[in-house]
C-alpha cells in the first residue's frame, strides 16, 4: 500500500551540536554549528525527494527545532504517576496521527532524528505493528525501516548504541564542564552573559555600566536619581524590579539577547556570581574565576542577600495591581490574575483554594476601578482625611514593629550566611517573622501610605499613570479593603457591567 497521507518528522538541536564542538575544541565545528539552522530545512528537501521517488504524499511535516531526542524530564503521566520521559510534542502529534489513521506513514532523514531513546522507539513500533499490513516507515539514509521483524531487531540495535553514545557524551561534556569549573574558566556554550563577551569573557563596559547601575538602585544608592525620586527610596529596601525594569524599557537598553527587560531578568543578570568574578557550577560558588569583576565581591554579595530577603514579597514584582483587591463573592476566595483563553483576568482559582467559578477581564475591571479611584481622589478635602486617620498611634507601632522584624530578617540571613543556623531554622524563622512583616505593612497600607500622599499632591490622573502596578494597588487599599465582583449577568450582553463590583465594607 502506498501511503497517500504521510507525514514527515524532522529534528535538530543546536544545543548538543554547540556542545559537542566546544567539547571537542574544533574550530571548524563550531563554525558549522551556527550553519546548522539550515539543516531542517535541507531534512525536508531530502524527506520530500524521497517521497517523490517511492510516489508517497506528504500531507503534515512536523519540524521539532532545537528539540532533544536524548534528554529527559520529569513529567506527570496520564494516570496521575510521574516518570523521566524525553519532551518532544512533534514526535508525540506524529505518533497520534498515525494510530487515529491521520496518517498512514511516516518519512524522517535518519533514525537517530526519530530516536535516541529507546522507550519513544518502542512506542513508535507498537503504532506501526497496531495495523495490518504495518504502517510504511521510511527514512532518507535507509537507517529506519519497520517492515519486518528483522527491520524492528535493528532498530533497537541502533537506537540501543546511539543512546549509549549520547550518555557518553553528556559525561564527557559534563567532566570538561567540572574540569573548566575548578580552573576558574568560563564554560562556554549557551547565551552570552550579560556584562561580558560571549569569546573570551572580556567585560563590555557598556553592559558593566548598567549592571553597576542596576545594583546601586537595589542598594538604594544610586547616584542617577533627582532629588525627589530619592525621597521616595526606602535605603533599607532600595529600589523594585519592577520600577528598575520600567526604566531600563523606557530607556530602551537592549538585553543580551534583544528580549525586553522583566523584573526576574533583572534580577538574575545582577545576582550572578561571574558579575563579581566568582566561578560556579551547578548554582554553588567555587573559587575566583579568571576574568575581572564588574561589581566588588562585598557589594556584589551585598546585592545578592537584599535580593533574597525581598525574594518572598510578591508586590515588588506585582503585574495585575488588582491581585489581593477583588473578592469573588460566591466563595469569599481572593481573586488571583491570570492568562485565560480571552486574555489576562482575574479568576478565582482552585489551585489556590478558590471555586474557579468567578472570573472578569483585566482590562475591564481595571479599568473601571481607575475611574472610580480617580473620581474619588478628585473629592475636596480627601488628603486632610486621610492623613488624619494615618498619624494614629496604631500606625506609629505597626512602623517600629516592621522596622525591627525587618532588622531581624536581615540578622537571620547573616546568621545563616555565616553557617550559625541551619537551612530548616533559617527558613522556619523567616516565615514567621514574614508573616509578621506582611501583617504589619497590611496594616500601614491601609493607613494613607506615602505614595497616596504624594500623588495627592499634584496631578492625580498624571500621576495615577505613572505609578507602578505595586504603587496602584497600594492606593487602592488605602481607600477601600476591597471588592466584591458579583456573577455576570447574562442577561445583559457581554458588555462589562461595572455593578459587578461593590465595594466592601
Amino acid at each position: 500500500m502506498t501511503p497517500s497521507r504521510a507525514v514527515l518528522l524532522l529534528r535538530i538541536s543546536y544545543r548538543k551540536a554547540e556542545e559537542e564542538a566546544e567539547d571537542d575544541g574544533d574550530e571548524t565545528a563550531i563554525e558549522r554549528v551556527h550553519k546548522i539552522s539550515k539543516g531542517i530545512g535541507r531534512q525536508e528537501e531530502d524527506g520530500r525527494a524521497l517521497a517523490k521517488r517511492l510516489g508517497w504524499t506528504i500531507v503534515k511535516v512536523i519540524p521539532e527545532d532545537d528539540t532533544s531526542a536524548f534528554k529527559r524530564r520529569q513529567i506527570k503521566l496520564p494516570d496521575g504517576t510521574t516518570a523521566l520521559r524525553t519532551l518532544r510534542p512533534g514526535f508525540r502529534a506524529a505518533l497520534e496521527g498515525l494510530a487515529s489513521g491521520e496518517f498512514d506513514g511516516l518519512i524522517a532523514d535518519d533514525l537517530d532524528r526519530v530516536a535516541r531513546d529507546p522507550r519513544d522507539l518502542e512506542d513508535l513500533i507498537d503504532v506501526v505493528e497496531s495495523r495490518r499490513p504495518r504502517i510504511p516507515v521510511e527514512s532518507v539514509t535507509g537507517s529506519l525501516r519497520l517492515a519486518n521483524d528483522a527491520d524492528v531487531t535493528m532498530a533497537r540495535v541502533m537506537v540501543a548504541v546511539a543512546n549509549k553514545s549520547s550518555r557518553d557524551t553528556a559525561r564527557r561534556v559534563a567532566r570538561k564542564h567540572e574540569e573548566l569549573a575548578s580552573e576558574g574558566k568560563p564554560g562556554g556554550g549557551g547565551f552570552r552573559g550579560y556584562g561580558f563577551t560571549r569569546e573570551g569573557h572580556q567585560v563590555v563596559e557598556d553592559e558593566a555600566r548598567i549592571l553597576r547601575e542596576i545594583g546601586a538602585r537595589i542598594l538604594g544608592d544610586w547616584d542617577g536619581w533627582t532629588g525627589e525620586q530619592r525621597a521616595d527610596i526606602d535605603p533599607e529596601m532600595g529600589e523594585s524590579l519592577y520600577s528598575i525594569t520600567a526604566d531600563l524599557e523606557r530607556r530602551k537598553i537592549p538585553t543580551a539577547t534583544g528580549v525586553p527587560w522583566t523584573p526576574r531578568s533583572v534580577g538574575s543578570v545582577v545576582s550572578k556570581a561571574s558579575v563579581a568574578g566568582l566561578r560556579s557550577h551547578k548554582g554553588e560558588v567555587i573559587g575566583k574565576a579568571v576574568w575581572d569583576a564588574i561589581i566588588p565581591e562585598e557589594r556584589w554579595k551585598l546585592i545578592s542577600e537584599r535580593l533574597a530577603m525581598r525574594a518572598g514579597d510578591t508586590d515588588l514584582t506585582l503585574q495585575r495591581w488588582l491581585n489581593g483587591v477583588l473578592c469573588c463573592s460566591k466563595c469569599g476566595h481572593l481573586m488571583t490574575g491570570s492568562h485565560g483563553n480571552g486574555g489576562p483576568r482575574y479568576w478565582c482559582e482552585p489551585k489556590s483554594g478558590g471555586c474557579g467559578k468567578m472570573a472578569v477581564k483585566a482590562s475591564f475591571v481595571e479599568d473601571e476601578v481607575e475611574r472610580q479611584v480617580l473620581e474619588l481622589l478628585g473629592k475636596p478635602r480627601i488628603l486632610e482625611q486621610l492623613r488624619t486617620v494615618a498619624d494614629t498611634e496604631t500606625s506609629d507601632e505597626a512602623r517600629a514593629e516592621l522596622a525591627a522584624d525587618e532588622a531581624q530578617l536581615k540578622e537571620m540571613a547573616g546568621a545563616y550566611a555565616r553557617r550559625e543556623v541551619t537551612f530548616p531554622e533559617y527558613k522556619e524563622a523567616r516565615g514567621i517573622i514574614e508573616k509578621r512583616i506582611k501583617e504589619s505593612r497590611a496594616l500601614l497600607v491601609s493607613r494613607a501610605p506615602r505614595v497616596l500622599r504624594k500623588l495627592l499632591a499634584g496631578d492625580v490622573a498624571a500621576g495615577w499613570e505613572a505609578l507602578a502596578p505595586v504603587d496602584k494597588r497600594e492606593v487602592i487599599l488605602a481607600l477601600v479593603p476591597g471588592y466584591d465582583v458579583l456573577p455576570h449577568d447574562r442577561s445583559k450582553g457581554n458588555k462589562f457591567d461595572p455593578g459587578r463590583l461593590v465595594p466592601r465594607a
